[in-house]
């Protein structure tokens, strides 16, 4: 079972929701930089399940115990590895689905590949619990990612029929990057909060779930950074971001429209500023050009389905008596995993922008 990412900084990520904990290893990281453990341990309780209505009633304290990596606050060179114990599980709920698989979820896919023994409590490595310790990871490298101008930030782009504002193309403040940090509903426009937590407590209240999309956006990178093709930087941050449960699709820039405009809608055309640094006058690509960044604001959207396990009665099958059935899930579910999923969007953000960073 494959869960590790990365080349130059590597992380592989180990443990299942309910076993008794989860944790990460970071290979690569430089010795002698300091992290700010305050810092890190903000981003974790940006992802935190049972601190809002939007979220399961699950209550973990998601703090990371570090077992090698770091002296103090100083990164030693050795792996970095961090565990983060589960202490409020409940998997008798989960007793019926070795069975008969949850629809849309990855119960059934896993029975398959691992002969009915991979663990089905809490959805075991399948787990959007799995997600804490890609935060932790994430935390570590935006810092070093900080120290080279680099910044990150994402904002709930969408939850079902209510948008927020999308990022500024060419210009984004760095107010708005600080405030969105540290938010744990994050918007640019927070005027639509009540409409969106709205969508989220009506699919509550109908033992449904609803999904949405999360834009995140990187300042500071400058030209030049990623490969051509395979080594992209589309693809690096593409496959790091679908490493998240949940996401389904992802856009770089203006994304799926670019098929309905002509070439002179969408060539961004180039200037120099005031500075004499090439810039352009829109930004269609996403800042990225032959997989390779072009100095403009990074931007891209990920859509972040419903989340699969709801209450109501669905139908599926029963693996073991070979016959069609329904099944009720049970447990502690968000009814819409979108806001918690922004911070964990900026961490594999920050994972795959590791890759690149000077040697």
């Amino acid at each position: 079972m494959s869960s590790t990412y990365g080349e130059t900084v590597k992380i592989s990520i180990f443990g299942e929701s309910h076993g008794e904990g989860i944790g990460v290893v970071i290979d690569g990281l430089p010795a002698g930089e300091k992290i700010d453990f305050d810092k890190v341990l903000t981003q974790m309780g940006r992802r935190a399940p049972g601190k809002d209505k939007t979220a399961t009633p699950r209550t973990e304290s998601d703090l990371p115990k570090v077992l090698s990596g770091l002296l103090g606050d100083t990164l030693t060179g050795a792996p970095l590895c961090a565990v983060i114990e589960n202490t409020n599980t409940r998997s008798g709920d989960y007793d019926n689905l070795m069975t008969c698989p949850r629809p849309a979820h990855a119960d059934y896919t896993a029975y398959v590949k691992y002969h009915a023994s991979n663990d089905v409590r809490g959805g075991g490595h399948f787990s959007g619990r799995l997600t804490a310790p890609l935060v932790f990871a994430g935390a570590v490298c935006r810092q070093l990612l900080e120290k080279q101008g680099i910044r990150i930030a994402a904002h709930i782009d969408r939850i079902g029929r209510v948008y927020d504002t999308r990022f500024h193309p060419l210009e984004i403040d760095g107010r708005l990057i600080d405030r969105l940090n540290l938010s744990s509903f994050a918007l640019i426009d927070e005027g639509v909060e009540e409409a969106m937590r709205g969508e989220v407590e009506d699919a509550r209240r109908n033992l449904d779930s609803i999904g949405g999309c999360v834009e995140c956006a990187v300042t500071g990178l400058p030209a030049g950074v990623g490969e051509p093709m395979f080594d992209g930087l589309e693809g690096v941050i593409a496959k790091a971001v679908f490493g998240v449960p949940a996401v389904k699709g992802v856009e770089f820039g203006a994304g799926f429209a670019l098929a309905k405009m002509k070439g002179s809608q969408a060539n961004d055309a180039f200037r120099f500023n005031r500075e004499g640094r090439v810039v352009t006058e829109t930004n269609n690509c996403g800042g990225i050009l032959g997989g390779i960044s072009n100095g403009m604001p990074l931007i891209f959207r990920a859509v972040v389905k419903p989340t699969p396990s709801i209450a109501r009665t669905q139908r599926t099958v029963d693996l073991e008596k070979g016959v069609n059935t329904e099944i009720e899930v049970q447990g502690r579910h968000d009814p819409c995993i979108v806001p918690r999923a922004v911070p964990v969007i900026e961490a594999v953000t920050a994972i795959a922008l590791a890759q690149f960073l000077p040697r």
